[in-house]
């Protein structure tokens, strides 16, 4: 007997159990298909986990500093099992959450691997059976990403581990040699730098977090090295030796750095099921399936969001697909709008945010820009809270007037980031809005005056 259903997704992650409820809300049937947990990798094991992490590191560092502020605390020590156990207690508290949202929405849940064998079919194929689900509108593949390996030196779980083994290690180690600088080795180093352990990133490019502009890099780079992290840059690891519990790192140059773990995090790739792909044909490039700017493969009815998709490997780029894809495979007419536009956010010490065009994207496509800056240095709220690194930058088209994109680099910028999207597009007069004092928020007013030369608490520019 085979089940009908409007759609059918497959996977559970952000993209996946997103589109379902938006599906449900729009009254369509809808089924999902998971192999593994309810919220598939960023609630299990990425963004959820990693983050509560983060939050215990970041205690533990205002602790260490908190004589700066008036209190002394006589000792401050990391109880790693006491982190993992409250890391454990969110993911659960969020993937039974997710649950309860599908159930509330009548969303059916199948547990298995979902294979496509027809646009409108789906087979399930679970540890006690198999079966066929029928989809009436069309399928969308939400199977997100894997953490990439390097065939050289392979995970083996244990001294070479992946970002998931790192989440999850059960004592903290004395040493780490993070291959790769981009945001998961950076997060990941700020915690294990917080609880004591020696930590060394090595990256190949010339400089870390390489996606964002210079300034980011360098100041992040020289925060990091502040918390004791040390950032080898264009560095390549040729091979990985282990004996004895230990590794020995080799570097190209000849150096050989030694370190009880090895995490590799130079990126993540997309997965899909390759008889799925070799059933329908599916059009891909490297590991990613290819869709149009509605989300659709090139087989009719048979759409794609998130990281297999490899766009944005962000888990709000997720929403944003899923809202199109959902709209699309009901029957609408959406389009994927400009990525740029999906904020950038990395959580670490300070943490990095942006939205809309950087300084590297304007210099590439030739726009003359004006740059406006405000530092949290001379912020009230922010000298108030001892949290003074940073600034943000405001890009401004010199041509139309129109902000263009908003970079910011301090304590809590990650919160900051949404209302600056509100500003892309825009030549609104500043002077209209209000903004309270002191919060922390005002640093992006001084720089957002500072984009049309008319800040108050800065200097003239000199001409």
């Amino acid at each position: 007997m085979t089940d009908i259903f409007d759609v059918i997704i497959i996977g559970s992650g952000p993209g996946g159990y997103y589109a379902a409820i938006r599906c449900a809300q729009k009254k369509a049937s809808v089924a999902i298909i998971e192999k593994a947990e309810i919220g598939g990798v960023c609630l299990n094991c990425g963004c959820i986990p990693s983050k509560s992490l983060l939050a215990s590191a970041e205690v533990l560092f205002q602790a260490k500093k908190a004589s700066e502020m008036g209190i002394d605390i006589p000792s401050v020590i990391p109880n790693w099992i006491k982190m993992h156990q409250r890391k454990d207690g969110i993911v659960t508290q969020f993937r039974n959450g997710v649950a309860g949202l599908l159930k509330a929405n009548k969303i059916k849940v199948f547990s298995g691997k979902g294979l496509i064998s027809d646009p409108k079919i789906v087979s399930v194929e679970s540890q006690t059976e198999k079966f066929e689900l029928n989809a009436k509108n069309g399928i969308i593949i939400a199977t997100g990403s894997v953490p990439y390996e390097i065939p050289a030196f392979p995970f083996d779980r244990n001294i070479i581990i992946s970002s998931t083994e790192a989440l999850a290690l059960p004592e903290i180690p004395e040493s780490l040699v993070i291959v790769g600088g981009g945001i998961i080795g950076c997060e990941l180093a700020c915690v294990y730098a917080a609880v004591g352990t020696k930590v060394t990133i090595i990256e190949a490019l010339e400089r870390i977090i390489n996606n964002e502009d210079k300034w980011v890099s360098q100041l992040l780079e020289r925060e990091l090295k502040k918390i004791g992290i040390t950032v080898l840059t264009n560095q390549t690891v040729t091979a990985v030796d282990k004996n004895n519990g230990l590794a020995k790192v080799i570097l190209l140059s000849g150096q050989i750095i030694e370190a009880k773990k090895v995490l590799v995090a130079v990126g993540r790739r997309a997965v899909c099921d390759k008889q799925t792909i070799d059933n329908m044909n599916l059009n891909t490039k490297g590991s990613v399936i290819t869709v149009d700017d509605e989300m659709q493969t090139n087989v009719p009815g048979v759409y794609a969001i998130g990281d297999v998709v490899g766009t944005t490997y962000l888990a709000h780029g997720a929403f944003a697909e899923a809202e199109i894809a959902v709209d699309n495979i009901l029957g609408g007419n959406s389009k994927m709008y400009d990525y740029s536009l999906i904020p950038r956010t990395i959580y670490t010490f300070p943490e990095i945010a942006s939205v809309g065009k950087n300084e590297l994207m304007c210099a590439k496509d030739g726009i003359d820009i004006s740059v406006g800056r405000g530092f949290f240095r001379a912020n009230g709220r922010s000298l108030a809270h001892n949290e003074t690194t940073g600034e943000i930058r405001v890009i401004r088209d010199k041509l139309s007037g129109k902000i263009l994109g908003i970079t910011m680099a301090g304590a809590h910028v990650t919160e900051l980031i949404a209302s600056a999207r509100f500003l892309i597009g825009t030549n609104e007069k500043f002077h209209d809005v209000s903004f309270a004092h002191p919060t922390v928020s005002e640093v992006l007013k001084e720089a957002w005056e500072d984009a049309f030369d008319l800040s108050v608490h800065q200097p003239p520019k000199r001409a």
